[in-house]
């Protein structure tokens, strides 16, 4: 329910806070807009200041006028006018937070988070959910703001979100009635002070359910494993490598199974690699549980598309395939990319740096791969790790670095990007980078054409 005698303060303005801008505005309310970056930096800047009081090029101390503040999620929670405005008890809340208090009480809330496959997990969800006939939005750290949907008026079945460790820092009273939570492995260590704060941080997803919601949790995640009896959610737990009793989903030989009646060979889905499977699980566990109807979720699964930049299938050239896996942005995606092939791959890695420790990748990269070749900011640092462990080559310039993997392989093999860092390095974004890893195949691809 929205209180529009309350003033709120947006602290970033990229979408969440725009949105929630203008979905204060829309009920009736007034926001306070402030962005530490300059005016021409803001997208829009002229537009948002017509609509709304603004501040551009640093935060003020006109902002402890307003009585809630709605901090995007890329704001550090430790910056000095964070730490002023808790220390006077004003309420910080994220977008989430808000959209939740303000969502019609008709729509149920699916809320997805992991250190990785939140984004195949939630669109898979999604993807059944509309095929299945409800009507259904996806939001959150995917795709349009959760406030940027109509989430205030009836009629809307089901909300799937995905949520980063972020975005979970600053609920308060978001309750989802089913939450997943699909791997905890170190990641964001840039930003939060120890892993156990992150575990902490994916953890609050759980924070207000009761025994009348559900939670669907991955058994092969240590730290999630040793942590169920914190839930007081029902549990519903899947598995790579237990069998029942432990849990309700599992892999049985080569077949998705949910209970005694329900097998979904995995060779019937277009997702690749144990990885998939698992996410797999945990979507059909969510569907089934709020509609209970499992045989279509698995006949609407079967259709479901990778989405890019995650193992996506670029091209063959003269037998060598070249996979985009830019969305690998810590060591763990690297581990599940590389378990999803069979013979050894020549594998792209490098960029901005998360603060994680790359040497646990020696273990699988000596297995699994023929060569690595590292780019970007990181590439010194990797290469001080593997230069005696295993075939290693520093390349700076990102074309070169592909090129230079495909002029070393022979048919049958494959050339993987799969980076373990962030992209910011170089690029805007992963998706930039695969975009620009996809243009130089294709480049590639065409030069061979006209051979």
């Amino acid at each position: 329910m929205f209180d529009f005698n309350i003033s709120y303060a947006i602290l970033g303005l990229a979408r969440s806070g725009i949105a929630a801008a203008y979905k204060i505005k829309e009920l009736g309310g007034n926001a306070y807009l402030s962005d530490i970056q300059s005016e021409e930096h803001i997208e829009n800047a002229e537009e948002l200041k017509k609509d709304f009081e603004c501040e551009f090029g640093g935060h003020t101390n006109k902002l402890f006028q307003f009585e809630q503040w709605i901090v995007s999620p890329g704001i550090p929670l430790n910056i000095p006018v964070i730490q002023k405005a808790k220390q006077l008890g004003i309420p910080l809340i994220s977008e989430i937070e808000f959209g939740y208090q303000i969502k019609s009480p008709d729509s149920k809330i699916i809320a997805v988070t992991g250190s990785n496959g939140k984004s195949t997990t939630v669109s898979l969800i999604q993807h059944i959910l509309k095929n299945m006939g409800y009507n259904s939005i996806l939001a959150g750290n995917i795709g349009n703001a959760l406030t940027s949907y109509p989430v205030e008026k009836p009629g809307i079945d089901f909300i799937v979100l995905e949520l980063s460790s972020f975005q979970l820092d600053l609920i308060d009273t978001f309750r989802p009635n089913l939450a997943i939570l699909l791997n905890i492995t170190p990641d964001h260590m840039d930003r939060y002070d120890s892993f156990q704060n992150y575990i902490d941080s994916k953890f609050r997803i759980f924070m207000n359910q009761t025994p009348e919601d559900t939670a669907v949790i991955c058994l092969d995640s240590k730290p999630i494993a040793e942590r169920q009896n914190h839930i007081k959610a029902q549990l519903l737990r899947y598995s790579l490598e237990k069998t029942p009793p432990d849990c309700e989903a599992w892999l049985n030989q080569d077949a998705i199974q949910i209970g005694v009646k329900h097998k979904l060979p995995v060779r019937d889905l277009k997702l690749r690699g144990p990885h998939n499977y698992a996410n797999a699980m945990a979507a059909l566990l969510a569907v089934n549980d709020l509609t209970h109807n499992l045989d279509a979720a698995m006949e609407t699964a079967k259709t479901f598309l990778p989405l890019p930049h995650r193992l996506e299938f670029v091209a063959e050239i003269n037998g060598i395939a070249f996979y985009n896996d830019s969305k690998a942005t810590n060591t763990d995606s690297v581990k599940s990319a590389l378990s999803a092939f069979d013979q050894p791959v020549r594998i792209i890695m490098g960029g901005s740096d998360k603060g994680e420790d790359f040497s646990l990748l020696t273990p699988i990269l000596e297995k699994t791969t023929k060569k690595v070749y590292l780019t970007g900011a990181t590439a010194d640092k990797m290469y001080e790790i593997w230069k005696d462990e295993l075939p290693a080559e520093k390349i700076e310039d990102f074309e070169q670095c592909i090129r230079k993997a495909f002029y070393d392989s022979v048919p049958g093999d494959i050339i993987l990007l799969s980076p373990a860092c962030a992209s910011f390095d170089k690029f805007k974004n992963y998706e930039e980078r695969g975009e620009v890893f996809k243009h130089i195949v294709n480049s590639i691809a065409r030069e061979y054409e006209k051979e």
